[in-house]
């Protein structure tokens, strides 16, 4: 039996794209599939009280040292050379998150999730701005001008707020998260674990 794996997701995480790109060959073992929930990590940290790790482990050099030399040991192992930080972080996603609910509606969800991450974090753009996301989305088949208007439809904006406050409710504090069932797996390096209890609930 596949198991269906919850994914709390935000472009506005470097290791979303990360983990977005290994997922692939963990469905692929395990059979699972993964339901990407989008969510505001902005409105995750607030109601949690949480930081982005830049800020949250600026005072400990050493510890931030740390996170920015895993962050490249995750990169060398699963050769994502395309991975390109972008110059604009942190980049509100709002509009993002929004848009992807709309693409969700429509039924092009994972095509939308391409193009984001790929405009995020390989051909980095100023993806708060609404022309050159816009523009973005043109130039990854998708009606940018209508995205940015769906943005604004009231049954979207609440959409996220409802994804993000579920999120916090089952115990999400940051991106990447995920679900098996009712446990939950936080960051990349508990991919291990996430495959394991994937495994096991097949």
């Amino acid at each position: 039996m596949s198991t269906t794996v919850d994914f709390i997701f935000d472009f506005a995480s470097p290791n979303a794209y990360l983990v977005h790109r290994v997922l692939p060959g963990i469905a692929e073992r395990t059979g699972a599939t993964f339901n990407y929930i989008p969510c505001l990590l902005g409105g995750i940290f607030k109601a949690t009280g949480n930081k982005a790790p830049m800020v949250a482990y600026a005072p400990i050099p050493n510890k931030l040292a740390y996170e920015q030399l895993e962050f490249g040991r995750f990169i060398a192992k699963h050769q994502l050379s395309d991975f390109t930080f972008n110059p604009h972080f942190p980049v509100n996603t709002v509009l993002l998150q929004r848009g992807a609910l709309v693409a969700e509606r429509d039924g092009r969800l994972m095509d939308y999730v391409e193009a984001g991450l790929h405009h995020m974090w390989e051909a980095p753009k100023k993806m708060d701005d609404p022309e050159a996301y816009a523009a973005a989305m043109d130039e990854s088949g998708f009606d940018g001008t209508a995205l940015v208007e769906g943005a604004q439809d009231a049954g979207i904006k609440q959409k996220l707020i409802d994804n993000t406050s579920t999120a916090v409710e089952r115990g999400a504090f940051g991106i990447p998260t995920f679900y098996v069932g009712d446990d939950m797996f936080f960051g990349k390096e508990r991919l291990g674990q996430l495959e394991e209890a994937i495994v096991a609930a097949s």
